[in-house]
């Protein structure tokens, strides 16, 4: 049978956006492709060009090899596809309440009454069984939304309490709902029984269910009257009820309560803490990769929509002259389910499958030198909320801790380097890369929250705040000043990058609007050689991530851009990521 995706063989077909040349300049260069039956084969330069767009795939190895069916299959060009067919789509309608309120004490949009009474309207109507599979609100959506109303309720200052329309909703559609509704979303609602004007002992005397349960409602108490917890209390909830299982026995609705509760609050460094830290020993000890030099990339984990994501190219110039990165994410991720690592190295053919074990020996290899982790590889637990997550609407604190991540250690020197986008992550961040104990640490205020530095001029109508390009964090000394409290020297750091400073001109960043293919051949033909924006935002991020973490041979900002362009310029880059793509199927 002919497969949908019959025209979208990554690297060989023009119509997919990927130039053929991009791969064929290499004239040694093999990629490998798998077969139905799990076997590989490798197509040599001649053989690709035989292939053209009218290739027919067996659709079986198609499935096997994108993750996705023919029915699934829209655009496999885009980030959407990516997103896993099996997860159920939240309820729309309440899902746009939750991007109103779901969110921090100045943030928060109060409901007009007219989106209160319809929010509530269908929230009545799928308890009662009213509406369609596909358009029932679900039980994470109900933890979110209720969890999130009485934070404002009990917390939030007067502009961001709730509004006399919701205020009316409430009363118009609680007599109903507290029939209707289960017990933990009642709970949930009206925790002490004094938010709504018609009482209820429900949500005083609730317990939940087994110990799980109760552990987790004593700690949602503290979270929905605005309060924080300790680190054992954070770390014993998560390790309690994660991994999500299909049949688990503790409530989504709870859970998902618990996550954005905590965000809402805005957590202290030592909840961050414990969620960062929650799930290192997971698969037991970190492997150490024997490089003298090792960067973690920490991308948002939910892509880029817009603009090109040069990291993982950046990876590869680097690896060059031995600074080896470990970049790791997850295959989609909501809110934004935008581009990711893991979809452009599947696209292309490349194990996304590895190991932390695995990828300490693809560090250690001198003809790769960088690696890509899939938290679904090094961290289930957490990998199983994708689902939940999308539900939840906004970003939990996980959003931010996952980028501060540790798969693999090194034998030499460890750096980490983050995106942010909303003002005041920017320390929590380094607050949790002191914490790792790496000797130097890196946030970035990229666009799209990325951690990739632009060439665009700031524009007079920017907002306010840090601008695109703040870099701010810590690298060791060799003299003795201060010491932190890991015994590490460091000096502090931050700074705006201005590009022009560097002999870059001004220009704005490639556009990619959720193109995997296109966000490939941008970056294999800056690798290729090809001047331009792209070429440029990967030798300034790659040589200016050199100098700020103080690594070997950086010292000079002019030197470490001409290092950057000399790894391009020679081939040596485009090499090294067509060995990953290889290399990664040979792993064992």
């Amino acid at each position: 049978m002919k497969s949908l995706l019959h025209n979208t063989i990554p690297s060989i077909n023009r119509s997919s956006g990927i130039k053929s040349s991009s791969i064929e300049s290499n004239s040694r260069a093999y990629l490998q492709f798998p077969r139905a039956n799990g076997a590989k084969f490798l197509l040599s330069r001649q053989q690709k060009r035989q292939l053209t767009v009218n290739s027919v795939v067996d659709s079986a190895s198609v499935d096997q090899y994108y993750g996705l069916t023919e029915s699934d299959a829209r655009n496999p060009t885009l980030s959407t596809s990516f997103r896993s067919q099996r997860d159920r789509k939240p309820n729309p309608t309440v899902l746009e309440a939750q991007t109103r309120v779901c969110t921090g004490p100045t943030q928060t949009k109060p409901l007009t009454e007219a989106q209160a009474f319809k929010v509530l309207d269908t929230i009545l109507r799928s308890a009662k069984g009213d509406l369609k599979d596909e358009e029932q609100v679900s039980k994470a959506q109900l933890g979110a939304f209720f969890a999130a109303m009485t934070i404002r309720a009990n917390t939030f200052p007067e502009a961001t309490q709730w509004s006399e329309g919701e205020r009316r909703a409430m009363d118009a559609y609680w007599p109903h709902l507290v029939r209707t509704l289960p017990s933990d979303i009642i709970f949930l609602a009206d925790p002490e029984g004094s938010i709504m004007r018609l009482g209820s002992s429900i949500g005083p005397q609730y317990v939940g269910n087994g110990s799980h349960e109760m552990r987790l409602v004593g700690a949602l108490r503290e979270v929905l009257a605005g309060g924080h917890l300790g680190y054992e209390e954070v770390q014993g909830v998560l390790k309690d009820v994660l991994p999500l299982l299909e049949h688990d026995t503790v409530s989504e609705s709870l859970l998902s309560a618990f996550l954005i509760g905590q965000r809402m609050n805005r957590e202290t460094d030592r909840e961050l803490k414990a969620y960062c830290l929650a799930f290192d020993d997971e698969l037991g000890p970190v492997p150490v990769a024997d490089v003298r030099s090792l960067t973690h990339y920490g991308e948002p984990y939910d892509g880029n929509t817009r603009f090109f994501r040069s990291t993982l190219f950046v990876a590869a110039v680097r690896s060059c002259y031995n600074e080896a990165s470990l970049l790791h994410g997850v295959d989609w991720m909501p809110p934004k389910g935008g581009i990711t690592e893991e979809q452009m190295l599947k696209f292309m053919g490349a194990n996304t499958c590895i190991t932390p074990l695995q990828a300490k020996t693809l560090l250690e290899d001198e003809a790769v030198g960088f690696a890509y982790v899939s938290q679904r590889e090094a961290r289930p637990s957490l990998y199983s909320l994708i689902e939940m997550r999308e539900h939840i609407k906004k970003r939990p604190p996980l959003a931010t801790t996952e980028k501060v991540q540790q798969f693999v250690r090194a034998t030499g020197k460890e750096a980490m380097v983050a995106g942010f986008y909303h003002e005041g992550y920017e320390e929590p961040l380094l607050m949790l890369m002191r914490r790792r104990g790496v000797h130097a640490g890196l946030v970035v205020k990229g666009e799209e929250g990325a951690l990739s530095m632009t060439m665009k001029m700031r524009s007079i109508n920017a907002s306010k705040g840090l601008p695109v390009n703040y870099c701010s964090g810590f690298r060791s000394l060799n003299t003795p000043p201060h010491y932190d409290v890991d015994g590490v020297s460091r000096e502090s750091f931050s700074l705006i990058v201005d590009a022009n400073e560097y002999g870059f001109e001004p220009s704005e960043t490639p556009r990619t609007d959720r193109s995997v293919s296109k966000n490939i051949e941008l970056g294999l033909d800056a690798l290729r050689g090809e001047k331009g924006p792209a070429y440029d935002r990967i030798v300034l991020n790659a040589g200016m991530t050199d100098h700020l973490l103080g690594c070997s041979g950086a010292e000079d900002v002019s030197t470490a851009l001409d290092r950057a362009r000399d790894a391009i310029d020679s081939g040596k880059a485009l090499n090294r990521f067509l060995s990953y793509i290889k290399i990664s199927h040979k792993l064992k």
